[in-house]
């Protein structure tokens, strides 16, 4: 019963930083225009993460991407600048993306 407690700990624990991450997605309106695992305006979150699986200046062109937008790499809508993101919060959301499977 004690290791079934510790190991249901270990995973929740586990899955707080992807929660908060999802959480700050939500909260900086990413989620207006994206969904993990479906297109919406942009790309699914999980179809940006298998474009860059394994570019290790993944997280920061996406970062930069987030902040000042983008065209051309999805289609012919443009990813606006997101200026009420800032470049930490752009890293970590960038990281979490990647992040998906």
């Amino acid at each position: 019963m004690k290791r079934a407690f510790l190991i249901l700990a270990a995973m929740s624990t586990l899955a707080l930083p992807a929660m908060a991450d999802e959480a700050l997605a939500k909260s900086k309106n990413c989620m207006a225009c994206h969904a993990v695992d479906k297109k919406l305006v942009g790309p699914s979150y999980k179809d940006v993460a298998k474009k860059y699986a394994g570019d290790a200046k993944a997280v920061d062109a996406l970062a930069t991407k987030i902040v000042k937008g983008g065209s051309g790499v999805w289609g012919a809508i443009p990813m606006p600048a997101n200026t009420q993101v800032s470049e930490a919060e752009a890293k970590k959301l960038a990281a979490w993306v990647l992040s998906l499977k």
